[in-house]
C-alpha cells in the first residue's frame, strides 16, 4: 500500500513538473517564516530549518533533472499575482530546469554545511540571517522561472537585497558596510542596464512578456543595443571585467557559506540572464557580438587569474578565481555566438555545452572552496595566508575533501573541471571553421591565452593548499585548531561527490546541457553510446575517458605501495630532513603566499598598481609590505565617483531648506508637464 501510494505521489509530480517546480520554490519562503518563530535558537534555526532547506535544495535537484532526461516539452503558467494588467508568468524549460539543476545541487551541499557552521552571537540574529538566506534561494529560483520582465526584475531585485543583507551580517564593521554598499550599487547599475534592454526588446508593443519579445522584429541596430545593454547588466552581476570591483570585496565580507552561494549560486543567475536574452529572447545573433563576449572573457580570465596570484588573503584569492572562472564561462559563450553567427550549429552546440557545464562545475568545486575555507576560519580565527600552514595534522577530514576541490578547478583529471576545460579547448581547435580570415588570425591569440589562464589558475591552486595545508604551522595557537563539525563534513563530501561523478562520467553532465544546447541553438552534442569515454564531435579526432584516467592513477598507487612495501620492508631508514645547512630553521622560513606571488607581480606588473613601503636604515625591526590595487579604481571608477560628486555638489543648492523654493520647482514641473501633454 505504501509503495504504491509513493508511485503513485512521484507518478504526479513528474507529470506536473513546474507545479511541482513552483511548490519546492514556495517552500524557501515558508521557511523564511518559519525562522522568524525563535530567532535567536540556533539550535532551532541552524541544526533544523537548515537541514530542512538542504532538503528543498535535493528535492529541486531531482525535480530538474527529471525534467531534463524525460525531455519534457516548455511548460508556461500564469500565476494569480502581480498587477491587473501585468500579472506573473512562469516558464519551466531546458534552460531554465538546467540552472534550477545548478541551484539545487549546489544548495544542498552549502545548505547543510551552514546547519553546521552558523553559531550564536556572529553578527545579525540567526533567524534574520535565515530568512534572508531562504528568500535569496527563492529569489534566484524564480529569476529562472520568469517568463516576463516584470516578474524577472522584482525576483532580481529581492535577490540583490537579500544578498545585500547576508553580506552584510557583520554590519557593525565598517569595512563590511563599505563592501555591501559597493556591492548593491553595482547590482542597481546592472538592473537599470537589464531593464532597459527588456524595454528595447518589447520593440514598442507595451507587451513585457518572453513571449512577445520572441515575437517582436527589431533591426539589427535596436537588437545590438539591447544585446549591449544585457551585457553589461548581467556582467555586472557576474564580475565580468571591468565591472567586477564588488566581487573581491563582498566574497571576503560574508561569511562563507554565503560566499559559496554568492559565488557558485547567484553568479550563475547572471549567465543564465546573458543566454535568455541572446539565444531564446532575440531572433539572431551577429559575429560582432561574439567577439565582444569572447574578447571580455578572455581577459577576465586572464585578469582573475593574475589577480588571484598574488591575494594574502584566502577568501579574496578565491573571489578573483571565481573572476578567472566566469571569464572561461564567457570564452565558451562568445566561441558560441560565433559559431552560431556563422551557421556552424554543431560547434556551437559545442562551445554552449562547454560553458554550461563549466558552470555546473565552477558551482561545485568553487563552493566546496568557499566552504573549506570558513572551516579554516571557524577552527583558527585567521584569514590571512602568512598566518596558516600545516592544518592537514589538525584539520585531515576537510584538508581532504579540499584537496579534491583544489584538483577540480586546477582543471586535473579525472576530476569535473578538466571535463568543461578540454571541451572548450576543443571548441578552439574548430574555429578555422569560421568564414572569417581576420578573426581566424586572431584566435589563436585566445587560445593560448586560455591555456595560460588554464595553466596560472593551476599555480594559484598550488598557492592556496600548499600554504593552508601543508608545511608545518606559522602560528603556535593553529595547534588548537580542530576538523568540521559531522553538518560541515556532509556538505563538503557532497560537493566533492559531484566532482567525482561528473569528472568519472561526464556523460551526466554533457546529457543535461545536451538538451539546453538543443533548445538554444537548435543542435545537440550527443555522448558516444559507450559509458567509458565522451567524443564532443567524432571519437576519432578526440575522446575522454574519466574511467581510464582513474583506473591508470588507482592502478600507479597501488603499483607504488607493493612495490615500496615489498622491496623496501625491513631497509626503511628515518632521519630528519636535509636541513640546508642551516639548523635554526624555523615555520617562518618556508614558502609564504607572497613569495608564491612574486614571480607574477614580476612578470605581469602592467596589470598592478603597486607601493612598495621600505624600512629605514636604522629599523631595528625590519619590515617590508608592498600594495597592490587594481588599476580599475583609479582609472575608470574613481575619476567617475568625483565627476558624480562634483554633479551632486553642483545641484545642492536645490536643497536650499525654503518652502517657498520647493514650491515653486513643483509649479514649473507641472507647468513643464502640461508642456509636455499639450
Amino acid at each position: 500500500m505504501i509503495a504504491q501510494f509513493w508511485g503513485n505521489f512521484l507518478s504526479t509530480v513528474f507529470s506536473h513538473p513546474l507545479d511541482s517546480t513552483l511548490l519546492v520554490v514556495a517552500c524557501w519562503p515558508l521557511i523564511a517564516l518559519a525562522c522568524l518563530l525563535r530567532p535567536h535558537s540556533i539550535r532551532y534555526v541552524a541544526r533544523f530549518l537548515f537541514l530542512v532547506g538542504a532538503l528543498v535544495c535535493v528535492a529541486m535537484f531531482l525535480l530538474a533533472g527529471t525534467f531534463l532526461i524525460s525531455g519534457h516539452s516548455p511548460q508556461v503558467m500564469t500565476l494569480p499575482l502581480g498587477l491587473p494588467d501585468l500579472p506573473f508568468q512562469v516558464r519551466l524549460d531546458a534552460l531554465s530546469a538546467f540552472f534550477l539543476l545548478i541551484l539545487g545541487l549546489g544548495g544542498a551541499g552549502i545548505s547543510t554545511f551552514a546547519a553546521g557552521y552558523f553559531r550564536s552571537g556572529e553578527g545579525t540574529a540567526p533567524g534574520l540571517l535565515s530568512l534572508h538566506y531562504h528568500l535569496f534561494l527563492a529569489s534566484m529560483a524564480v529569476v529562472m522561472l520568469a517568463d516576463d520582465a516584470y516578474l524577472f526584475m522584482v525576483a532580481w531585485e529581492t535577490m540583490a537585497l537579500t544578498s545585500y543583507f547576508l553580506v552584510t551580517s557583520q554590519h557593525r564593521i565598517p569595512e563590511i558596510r563599505r563592501a555591501g554598499f559597493l556591492y548593491l550599487l553595482m547590482a542597481h547599475i546592472g538592473a537599470v542596464c537589464i531593464l532597459l534592454s527588456f524595454g528595447v526588446m518589447q520593440g514598442g508593443s507595451c507587451q513585457f512578456t518572453f513571449d512577445a519579445m520572441r515575437s517582436a522584429s527589431l533591426a539589427p541596430f535596436w537588437a545590438t543595443v539591447a544585446f549591449t545593454l544585457a551585457l553589461l547588466g548581467f556582467g555586472a552581476k557576474a564580475g565580468l571585467v571591468p565591472m567586477h570591483v564588488w566581487l573581491p570585496e563582498a566574497h571576503p565580507a560574508a561569511p562563507s557559506p554565503v560566499s559559496a552561494m554568492m559565488s557558485g549560486l547567484m553568479l550563475k543567475t547572471a549567465i543564465y540572464g546573458l543566454l535568455r536574452v541572446t539565444f531564446d529572447l532575440l531572433h539572431v545573433q551577429f559575429w560582432q557580438w561574439g567577439i565582444a563576449v569572447l574578447t571580455l572573457g578572455l581577459f577576465s580570465a586572464l585578469f582573475g587569474a593574475i589577480f588571484a596570484g598574488v591575494q594574502t588573503d584566502m577568501k579574496r584569492l578565491l573571489a578573483y578565481s571565481s573572476i578567472e572562472n566566469i571569464g572561461l564561462i564567457f570564452t565558451g559563450l562568445g566561441l558560441s555566438i560565433l559559431f552560431a553567427a556563422s551557421n556552424l550549429r554543431l560547434f556551437a552546440a559545442l562551445a554552449l555545452a562547454a560553458a554550461l557545464i563549466h558552470a555546473l562545475n565552477h558551482s561545485l568545486f568553487k563552493s566546496m572552496l568557499f566552504l573549506a575555507t570558513g572551516s579554516v576560519l571557524h577552527a583558527t580565527r585567521q584569514r590571512s595566508l602568512g598566518k596558516l600552514g600545516g592544518l592537514i595534522r589538525s584539520m585531515p577530514c576537510v584538508a581532504a575533501l579540499a584537496l579534491i576541490g583544489t584538483l577540480a578547478i586546477a582543471g586535473l583529471p579525472p576530476l569535473n573541471g578538466f571535463v568543461s576545460e578540454w571541451l572548450l579547448l576543443q571548441s578552439f581547435l574548430y574555429t578555422p571553421q569560421l568564414p572569417h580570415a581576420f578573426i581566424n588570425m586572431l584566435i589563436p591569440l585566445g587560445a593560448a591565452s586560455l591555456a595560460l589562464t588554464v595553466a596560472l589558475a593551476a599555480y594559484v591552486m598550488v598557492k592556496f593548499y600548499g600554504v593552508i595545508f601543508l608545511g608545518k604551522p606559522r602560528e603556535t595557537l593553529l595547534a588548537q585548531a580542530h576538523d568540521a563539525n559531522w553538518l560541515e563534513r556532509i556538505g563538503l563530501a557532497w560537493l566533492a561527490a559531484g566532482c567525482i561523478a561528473i569528472g568519472v562520467q561526464p556523460q551526466l553532465a554533457l546529457h543535461a546541457a545536451g538538451k539546453t544546447t538543443g533548445m538554444l541553438v537548435g543542435q545537440t552534442i550527443a555522448p558516444d553510446p559507450s559509458v567509458w569515454r565522451i567524443a564532443p564531435i567524432a571519437p576519432e579526432q578526440a575522446s575522454y575517458s574519466g574511467w581510464i584516467f582513474l583506473a591508470v592513477i588507482l592502478c600507479t598507487i597501488a603499483v607504488t605501495f607493493l612495490l615500496v612495501r615489498l622491496l623496501a620492508h625491513g631497509r626503511v631508514r628515518r632521519t630528519a630532513p636535509w636541513d640546508c645547512g642551516y639548523p635554526w630553521q624555523t615555520s617562518r622560513m618556508q614558502d609564504t603566499a607572497e613569495g608564491f606571488g612574486q614571480p607574477i607581480r614580476h612578470m605581469f606588473g602592467a596589470f598592478f598598481r603597486m607601493e612598495r613601503e621600505l624600512p629605514a636604515p636604522t629599523d631595528l625591526t625590519p619590515r617590508y609590505r608592498v600594495h597592490i590595487e587594481d588599476r580599475f579604481w583609479r582609472a575608470l571608477y574613481r575619476p567617475i565617483a568625483a565627476a558624480v560628486q562634483r554633479l551632486a555638489d553642483a545641484v545642492s543648492f536645490l536643497q536650499g531648506g525654503r518652502l517657498a523654493i520647493y514650491l515653486l520647482f513643483s509649479f514649473l514641473t507641472l507647468l513643464g508637464l502640461l508642456v509636455f501633454v499639450l
